[in-house]
């Protein structure tokens, strides 16, 4: 039997597992475009996402525009992000392999996102079918990341100890997260974020592979230099 270090891994969504940014940035656009406004380009977008969709808006819509004018820009985003959510989406390259081998070990899995649960609930099933026990997304009574309320959601659901919990994401709000919720982290640097401002923002273990996530899950190790690993850590 494999001696695992967690017993839990909990995935960020967007910019961890799945690589979401033309869609969200399509999406933007698109009602960004209908309501006359300015389009931004990914990069932008890149900036602006992490911390849900009404934050997105917020910061896509020019600076200035009131509430009523933003409240259509979001409409409009959600219509048509609900049938476009997976135009462009796809899984991280590593990731399903990642999954299924923690599911494999023994290792339980389960998604928070900031994103809106009912595309939550829509991604995990058309991407990762049967390979999460639980998927929290923006719904009402849980406050947003990096509020503890999604990961404290799991660990109830789930019944785990939060010492056998490890939080995995790809930006400042999921650091902060983990944080609020007191639990190790593992940060990766594939999703929407350079390494060094995860540094900067406290980012303790970074890594560059989805197999090196397995590595620190399944191996009941600590991070160190000779583990063969792409693993930076802060001292």
């Amino acid at each position: 039997m494999i001696k695992m270090r967690y017993e839990l891994a909990i995935f960020d969504m967007d910019g961890t597992i799945l690589n979401t940014l033309e869609d969200l940035t399509d999406t933007l656009n698109y009602a960004l475009r209908k309501n006359n406004y300015p389009e931004h380009s990914i990069e932008d977008v890149r900036r602006f996402v992490g911390n849900g969709i009404p934050k997105l808006i917020e910061r896509g819509v020019p600076a200035g525009t009131d509430t009523e004018a933003a409240g259509r820009v979001h409409r409009d985003f959600m219509e048509y992000y609900k049938i476009h959510c997976a135009d462009k989406t796809k899984p991280y390259d590593g990731i399903l392999e990642l999954i299924r081998s923690l599911r494999q070990a023994g290792c339980r899995t389960a998604v928070v996102s900031n994103k809106a649960d009912v595309a939550v609930q829509e991604l995990c099933t058309r991407y990762f079918d049967g390979l999460f026990d639980y998927a929290v997304g923006d719904r009402k009574g849980i406050l947003k990341k990096p509020a503890p309320d999604s990961v404290n959601e799991v660990l109830k659901y789930l019944q785990i100890e939060r010492k056998r919990a490890v939080y995995i994401g790809d930006s400042e709000v999921d650091i902060a997260t983990a944080q609020n919720a007191g639990m190790n982290s593992i940060i990766v640097s594939w999703g929407f974020r350079e390494t060094g401002f995860l540094k900067e923002q406290g980012a303790e273990v970074i890594v560059n592979q989805p197999k090196e996530v397995a590595k620190l899950i399944l191996d009941g190790q600590t991070v160190t230099e000779d583990m063969g690993l792409e693993v930076e850590k802060d001292e």
